[in-house]
């Protein structure tokens, strides 16, 4: 069994993006910004965005974090999201979602301007993916595709089953596995909560791709002898080899 390490893999992208990076600065060409907008204090929002702009302080590129509070208007939201569009240093915008219930997040993400939206979820950012033109894409199905890529599987013809029909991971990915690329040239079967015979279907899968928030939904008996697993679903569960903190 071969372990697909994702972290080696990202590992593997920084250090070649650095040597990139590097390069733009020796040549005195721009160095890109990304201007990440995070509103409220999710603790799993925080976490995300600190990661992002840590990969961004390590790569060598700009960064810069814009903090609202939870209650802060949509209007406001999308005049800041202006501003961004307009500020020639910022070539990146990534506004984490999700966002609080009296925001949008579909205004929002249409207020980007597709040439800056690094998450790839503008529909002009998903129609071009479509038409495999080049475009951001959505950063999870895209770092799967890299990770395949890194590990050299040749994925063409395979069947690849995606658990998941968000439009953040399952869909994209559903697209990239059976875009005339590779990898891809998979045949693309996507599955979710009113599938039938879903055990059965994916064990007849050559990529099974877990893109949803239940922890241990796969189990093993739903996967078939030297399929490729992988799994993109983030779920908190109790570790009971800890103990809890008294306060």
């Amino acid at each position: 069994m071969q372990i697909l390490d994702g972290k080696l893999t990202s590992k593997a992208i920084i250090d070649e993006l650095k040597i990139k990076v590097a390069q733009l600065a020796t040549e005195g060409k721009k160095i890109p910004q990304l201007a990440a907008v995070l509103v409220g204090n999710d603790g799993a929002s925080e976490t995300y965005v600190s990661a992002k702009v840590k990969a961004c302080n390590e790569i060598g590129f700009k960064s810069s974090l814009i903090r609202f509070d939870a209650g802060i208007s949509e209007n406001k939201l999308i005049d800041t999201i202006e501003s961004l569009n307009n500020d020639p240093d910022v070539d990146g915008i990534l506004v984490q979602l999700p966002l609080p219930k009296h925001i949008s997040d579909e205004n929002i993400i249409n207020a980007i301007q597709p040439q800056k939206d690094v998450d790839g979820f503008h529909p002009v950012s998903i129609g071009r993916m479509v038409q495999g033109l080049p475009t951001f894409v959505p950063a999870t199905p895209y770092g799967i595709m890299l990770m395949l890529e890194h590990y050299k599987i040749d994925t063409k013809g395979m069947n690849a089953v995606v658990v998941g029909r968000s439009n953040i991971v399952g869909r994209p990915m559903s697209i990239l596995l059976s875009s005339n690329s590779n990898p891809g040239n998979c045949t693309v079967t996507i599955c979710h909560s009113h599938t039938k015979n879903l055990a059965e279907i994916c064990s007849k899968a050559d990529i099974l791709v877990a893109a949803l928030g239940k922890a241990e939904f796969v189990t093993a008996d739903m996967v078939k002898e030297g399929a490729i697993v992988i799994d993109v679903g983030i779920t908190r569960v109790a570790d009971s080899t800890k103990k809890l903190a008294l306060r």
